[in-house]
């Protein structure tokens, strides 16, 4: 664990919340995220499950939570199982939760060894009717590899198949959608770290150096402040920032290029998730800038219409009727083409093809209501740009953006984007 640690009242609540929805005779069922492997006998990092660690603050490898609100035996209502510490796995991997600490962190007061599992699944299965296990729904997930909860809920299926097993996924989706805040404090933290990368990206920033060094100067500021990327940065200048998910940043920024700039810092497994765009020179073109003018406005709009109660579909539409529009301005299309402009072809879809925005939390698109509507609590990204491939000229401002009764909160509103705030952060590298 990195970061600092986190009240533990957090967890607790999020675990109160999800035992509220539970219909009566349940057993809900959340495990730790597998450690990948890479190549011959080597592993990536662990990432944390983001449901286990919201219901419960663990970050260790095959931990499992489970939940029985209405379980006989007050015991058993609400268990985590970790991995009994032992001098190998210390020696090895460092040392592991003890039951002790696993209450702290996570405010469970019954923890007990995973060997005693798959005992105490049979106590609760035969006492209740429903099963609730967990799968990765994500409308944007490509599954290949079947992870720890499939795998559980595939051998319970099996071993008990008369129970009725139901999903978790859609409870958790509504549930993570809302922030508290504790969780927006996290969000804040990840954006301020974020803004400290940035500023020290553009004091580095000039003709000749490499998009890779750039990358360089965030990964060291984020790790001095003892966080991570929550996302491979895409760092591209000239034509590259054209290209969306753009990743391979080995370029030369040239003089009189702009360089498109997407990171974000994770922070306690909280994430930011900011756009800007700089020029590689000091000083935006005019055409740079009546570009990156448009691409503001559309931003500033766009962030006031991110209202409760808004649906996601018509926040995106307005932004699209409002992008072509700037688009004739420039002259990329003309006024016949926006004319023509209907919500399956958007007429500005040649030079703004991508969404307006996502959820954002312990992941970077978090997990929320398809298409909403908006609700106060949630946290997305508000990303409009522009891709001019002819001219090798791209435009993406991004930024963080709190939903709440009163109206949306830049959460990001310290960190330069308004034009002229640009060219005085560059100007004043030295």
């Amino acid at each position: 664990m990195r970061h600092a640690p986190i009240d533990s009242g957090l967890f607790i609540a999020h675990r109160q919340r999800l035992a509220a929805l539970l219909p009566p005779q349940s057993v809900a069922i959340v495990h730790a995220a597998d450690v990948l492997p890479t190549t011959g006998d080597g592993t990536m990092r662990l990432h944390p499950a983001s449901d286990l660690f919201w219901l419960s603050g663990i970050e260790q490898e095959e931990s499992v939570l489970v939940l029985a609100p209405q379980a006989i035996d007050p015991a058993l209502r609400e268990i985590l199982f970790v991995r009994q510490p032992n001098e190998h796995l210390a020696t090895w991997e460092g040392d592991k939760l003890t039951k002790e600490k696993a209450t702290r962190i996570s405010g469970v007061e019954r923890v007990r060894w995973l060997s005693d599992l798959p005992a105490v699944l049979h106590t609760l299965l035969c006492q209740s009717e429903r099963v609730f296990v967990n799968s990765n729904e994500h409308e944007r997930a490509a599954i290949e590899v079947e992870p720890r909860d499939l795998r559980l809920a595939r051998e319970l299926m099996a071993r008990y198949p008369l129970h009725r097993f139901e999903r978790l996924a859609p409870l958790l989706r509504r549930l993570r959608a809302v922030k508290d805040e504790a969780e927006i404090d996290l969000i804040r933290q990840a954006i301020d770290i974020t803004d400290a990368g940035l500023r020290r990206l553009a004091s580095a920033l000039k003709p000749g150096v490499t998009e890779y060094e750039l990358e360089a100067e965030l990964a060291s500021e984020f790790t001095r402040r003892r966080a991570r990327m929550a996302y491979e940065p895409i760092i591209g200048s000239g034509k590259n920032a054209c290209v969306l998910h753009y990743l391979d940043n080995m370029a030369e920024c040239r003089a009189g290029e702009l360089v498109l700039v997407d990171v974000g810092a994770s922070y306690a497994n909280y994430c930011a998730d900011l756009t800007r765009t700089y020029p590689v020179g000091g000083r935006f073109t005019p055409r740079q800038r009546a570009v990156y003018d448009a691409v503001l406005r559309v931003f500033k709009s766009s962030v006031a219409r991110a209202t409760v109660g808004t649906m996601l579909r018509d926040w995106k539409r307005a932004a699209q009727v409002e992008m072509a529009e700037e688009l004739v301005r420039l002259g990329l299309i003309t006024a016949d083409d926006a004319a023509k402009d209907t919500p399956e072809e958007p007429a500005c879809r040649k030079y703004f093809m991508h969404g307006l925005g996502h959820s954002l939390g312990l992941g970077v698109h978090d997990i929320a209501p398809f298409d909403g509507p908006l609700e106060p609590g949630w946290v997305i990204t508000v990303e409009p740009g522009i891709y001019i491939p002819d001219e090798g000229l791209a435009v993406r401002l991004e930024n963080d953006i709190l939903i709440t009764p009163s109206g949306p909160v830049d959460l990001c509103s310290q960190v330069p984007i308004d034009p002229d705030e640009i060219e005085h952060l560059m100007a004043s590298r030295a």
